[in-house]
């Protein structure tokens, strides 16, 4: 059966439901192109539509489209040839306007030097485009500052359950599916806003009975939720490797989501010899997931599936039997009671690894820790205004890394005297001079230390050799900095 997204997907802007005001600034952008050229960054949550409403609009406006997807070429000698090629003008394969539209999807993927350039690439390209580019992306800072500053922002909003049932309705009628309202209703709210993901369920729910009712629904949201479980009561306690790696298919869970599930749950019942072994299992399967996120080569999934499933079963030494309480991953609490931190701390490894011309992951592990031992609580003034300034830190971001109140009169001073330092440097046309002032101060500070043997300033080893900073050597360093630590 033909995708359901796909075939309903809106072939004009005036097609597309919800976001009514996104949609006609988006039309908007488009329309005065000519006068602003500049690229537009579409954003929001996944399911909403953004996508569609790009193409849609190239087809109001006239425009062939071009689309490229982060995830499938992400190095910057790709998105130049690509995606520069792309957006100059001339080519046989514009429009009747002269014009066509370079879809660059997924954008918010790029992140700097992490992807070879992928992200200075496409800022050059937005820059210097002689042709219409939309920026798909769902998560907008994930973007780097400069190029968010070279485009026009649109926000898609979750689709209200409202605006996802008349969809519903035209799709129901159109495929001959008879269905009661309360039943669409609740594969609105059960969706969250999520449009592609309502028809997704329609669909499904479709192909298993004559007449969808509400009962469907929440019986198929059930067995879904259900089905996770069922599993890992098989897997731990009853199935062979064969019949539990052939189980697993029917699963509906990513191999990434599985191996979280089956982590947290499998010592409730495994002990011993036998949860070692599978713990072993399970440490093949994670590299294997590694090695999928590396090249981006989903194949190897089966390989990772094979050591969670079939190995994990394997490693079982006797039966098992009774009730067993399992539960969704505490990883993924973990993540959602810190994403606001994570998200801060990768917004400043990113600013540090643009002006510093490295990896976010370098400036994540390496750089961030380092400054967050040598400016503990403010302690060296000096340094930490040099950072300050150098890294272009507020008053929350100097908290974050030297661990002091947001609010006390230590930091926001140390932050008026990084801008007045800023200032008196961009009168001077100083360049590059911040970063100069961060390795003298923090040379001072070393040499300080090589001196008297001060802790408070470097809480261990000395870092410019190149050792481990010892959180154990500053006690309070360790837990007043409890928003970086925990996710070095």
């Amino acid at each position: 059966m033909t995708d359901w997204t796909e075939k309903y997907r809106p072939s004009t802007l005036s097609e597309v439901r919800g976001n009514n005001k996104a949609r006609d600034k988006l039309k908007e952008w488009a329309e005065t192109w000519e006068d602003h050229r500049k690229a537009a960054i579409v954003h929001g949550s996944p399911g909403v539509g953004k996508t569609s409403a790009a193409h849609a609009l190239a087809n109001d406006m006239g425009w062939p489209v071009m689309e490229l997807n982060a995830s499938d070429s992400r190095t910057g000698d790709v998105v130049e040839h690509i995606a520069g090629e792309a957006a100059q003008s001339g080519t046989l394969t514009a429009g009747e306007s002269g014009r066509r539209l370079l879809i660059l999807d997924e954008a918010d993927n790029f992140h700097g030097n992490a992807d070879y350039g992928g992200s200075r690439a496409v800022t050059g390209v937005v820059k210097e485009a002689d042709q219409p580019i939309v920026l798909v992306a769902n998560e907008f800072y994930d973007m780097s500052d400069s190029l968010r500053s070279a485009c026009e922002e649109i926000e898609f909003r979750d689709v209200s359950s409202r605006s996802i049932v008349p969809v519903l309705r035209d799709i129901c009628r159109q495929e001959g599916v008879e269905y009661e309202d309360d039943a669409l209703d609740a594969i609105a709210d059960n969706t969250s806003g999520d449009l592609r993901s309502a028809i997704n369920d329609l669909q499904a729910l479709a192909e298993e009975t004559e007449r969808l009712t509400e009962d469907d629904v929440v019986t198929g949201a059930r067995d879904e939720t259900e089905g996770i479980f069922d599993f890992l009561d098989d897997l731990i306690k009853n199935l062979d490797a064969q019949d539990a790696l052939y189980a697993s298919y029917d699963v509906d869970e990513t191999p990434d989501d599985m191996i979280n599930w089956i982590e947290d749950n499998m010592p409730k019942d495994y002990h011993g010899a036998e949860l070692a072994d599978a713990y072993g299992f399970l440490a093949n399967a994670d590299r294997w997931l590694g090695r999928v996120r590396a090249t981006q080569d989903y194949s190897y999934w089966r390989y990772a599936g094979d050591n969670m499933t079939a190995g994990v079963a394997a490693a079982r030494k006797e039966s098992k039997g009774g009730w067993t309480r399992y539960g969704p991953p505490s990883y993924w609490s973990k993540l959602g009671r810190t994403s606001a931190t994570r998200k801060q701390r990768d917004r400043i490894a990113r600013e540090i690894a643009e002006r510093s011309g490295t990896s976010i992951g370098t400036a994540r592990r390496e750089i961030l820790p380092f400054l967050a031992t040598m400016t503990h609580h403010c302690k060296n003034r000096e340094l930490t205004v040099a950072m300050a300034a150098a890294y272009d830190l507020d008053e929350s971001d100097v908290s974050f890394i030297t661990g002091s109140g947001e609010t006390t009169n230590k930091v926001q001073s140390v932050v008026e005297d990084a801008r007045e330092r800023r200032d008196e440097a961009i009168e001077h046309n100083a360049g590059g001079a911040f970063e100069g002032a961060v390795r003298d101060a923090i040379d001072g500070a070393t040499e300080g230390d090589s001196d008297d043997g001060d802790a408070d300033n470097t809480g261990g080893p000395n870092p410019t050799n190149g050792d481990e900073v010892d959180d154990a050597a500053d006690p309070a360093a360790s837990e007043d900095q409890s928003g970086l630590d925990d996710f070095m």
